[in-house]
């Protein structure tokens, strides 16, 4: 269910604490998720990101602290904030006996949406899915399971999804095939959070992007705001050692040319020869 609330965030996070008997996770945190903008949660393992996402999908409360999602309090209205969303975790939860269109069909059954068998068509479609829509999903590689999952996600249209490390596990092209189906969602207007400890995702995908370091935000900002807390890049000569591609193409060139070379000296001497 989408709906336009443009007077305030997405997502709005004041103050948010959380501890695990001893052990006191998220120490005050404080970010606004810009409506429509894709928006990285970075930090190492145990920093809390998944904790901070399990509080704005309301399936932790806070010890204290306010968020709101979508204009809900995520304390005062879950229902509303889970109307609102849709949640992603770190391993796919598609059913793998199932095909991929089955799985799409199931929970668009399970949201008493009308033609669940066109919403599975749909959304195969939009993520170049259709071709293996038949196929059961445990045959799929990591990153059509990802879509898949992804897809799965956005079935009843929610205006803000939460995506908790969505390329863990996954090769290089497979996590490819993740970032261009994030940025897809952003382009069509849907508002992503996500969590990542890569920084190459972060700074692939986010328009904004916090760093969430031992319980707290350290820096909030775009990429271009984050380099700038760096001093300015010096231009040092460095001796640059070769790498295996440079090696590789030495030798290899240097082949080819002795061939060329002897190939040479060859002609010229049965050239020799037959002047003679």
């Amino acid at each position: 269910m989408t709906t336009d609330r443009p007077l305030e965030p997405a997502v709005r996070v004041r103050g948010i604490k959380k501890s695990f008997k001893d052990v006191q996770v998220l120490r005050g945190v404080d970010f606004d998720v810009e409506a429509g903008s894709i928006f990285a949660l970075l930090g190492s393992n145990g920093a809390g990101k998944t904790t901070l996402v399990r509080i704005l999908s309301t399936l932790l409360t806070a010890d204290a602290g306010t968020a709101t999602v979508n204009g809900f309090d995520v304390t005062a209205n879950p229902a509303d904030v889970r109307e609102s969303i849709s949640l992603t975790g770190q391993f796919a939860a598609v059913d793998e006996v199932l095909t991929g269109r089955e799985n799409l069909v199931l929970v668009a059954r399970l949201r008493h949406l009308d033609d669940p068998g066109a919403v599975a068509d749909d959304l195969l479609a939009r993520f170049s899915l259709t071709d293996a829509g038949s196929r059961r999903a445990a045959t799929y590689s990591g990153g059509m399971r990802r879509r898949l999952d992804i897809a799965m996600s956005l079935i009843g249209d929610p205006s803000i999804i939460f995506l908790d490390e969505p390329t863990t596990g996954l090769d290089p092209q497979a996590r490819t095939e993740v970032w261009q189906t994030v940025k897809e969602l952003a382009r069509g207007g849907t508002t992503v959070l996500l969590t990542t400890q890569y920084l190459d995702e972060a700074e692939q995908l986010a328009d904004r992007i916090a760093i969430l370091h031992e319980g707290t935000i350290i820096q909030n900002g775009t990429l271009a705001e984050l380099k700038q807390l760096l001093p300015p890049a010096k231009v040092e000569y460095v001796e640059k050692q070769p790498s295996l591609e440079d090696v590789f193409l030495s030798l290899v060139g240097d082949a080819r040319a002795n061939d060329t070379a002897d190939g040479r000296s060859d002609v010229s001497a049965l050239a020799d020869k037959e002047s003679r």
